[in-house]
């Protein structure tokens, strides 16, 4: 079974690895077969989308797979009965495409992390003043490094994780800009090779923090 881990174990998960790894599959099987692979590459954090058919199922599964480190979360959830379902299951961590303020609720209930979806410096703000753990800037594909860099500049306290449209190779750029983490999903996971571009992207990252840091 996965570890107990509190909102807090997870957030510094994150924080170590800087990737949260998406698995959107087409069904049960190909998601647990996917998240196990980006595990297996290094990496700490899997989602499962909720679109993804028997998400729930995936998710538990990879929950009594999980050890140590290994975080599972649930993406893509839209309201607090999927949120509760999803923690339920198994979860660790819930992910939003948009500004769920019923799923941050949930997450604290549960101490279960969040990420919540938000496309502006306002929403950002507002979530996490409404406990949001961190932010997804989403989609990162209507954003550049730069604007990130300035919004952080007055506003330090976000935990900004962009995602959408992020790849291996733009990863390091975001997180020089002072990103939290990305989140990263097709561009991992699309591929014939998921292990082996996790731990390109893993080594991408490693390199921008230290270059932030030299």
């Amino acid at each position: 079974m996965a570890t107990s881990l509190t909102r807090s174990d997870v957030m510094a998960i994150i924080a170590d690895d800087g990737v949260v790894g998406i698995v959107r599959a087409s069904d049960a099987d190909q998601a647990v077969s996917l998240a196990q692979q980006i595990w297996a590459a290094g990496l700490s954090v899997v989602e499962i989308a909720l679109t993804t058919p028997s998400a729930m199922s995936a998710i538990t599964r990879l929950a009594e797979l999980a050890v140590g480190r290994q975080v599972i979360g649930a993406g893509t959830v839209l309201d607090a009965a999927s949120a509760r379902l999803a923690v339920l299951s198994g979860a660790q961590l819930l992910v939003t495409p948009t500004l769920e303020e019923d799923v941050i609720e949930v997450g604290r209930r549960y101490q279960a992390a969040t990420v919540i979806g938000c496309a502006t410096p306002t929403e950002m703000l507002h979530a996490t003043e409404l406990g949001a753990d961190a932010v997804k800037v989403f989609p990162a594909s209507l954003w550049t490094p730069r604007v990130l860099a300035d919004v952080l500049q007055p506003l330090p306290q976000l935990h900004c994780i962009p995602t959408g449209g992020v790849t291996p190779d733009s990863a390091a750029s975001w997180i020089e800009a002072g990103a939290f983490a990305v989140g990263i999903g097709s561009a991992l996971t699309r591929t014939s090779d998921p292990a082996g571009q996790a731990g390109r992207l893993r080594e991408a990252i490693a390199r921008a923090r230290t270059d932030v840091h030299s």
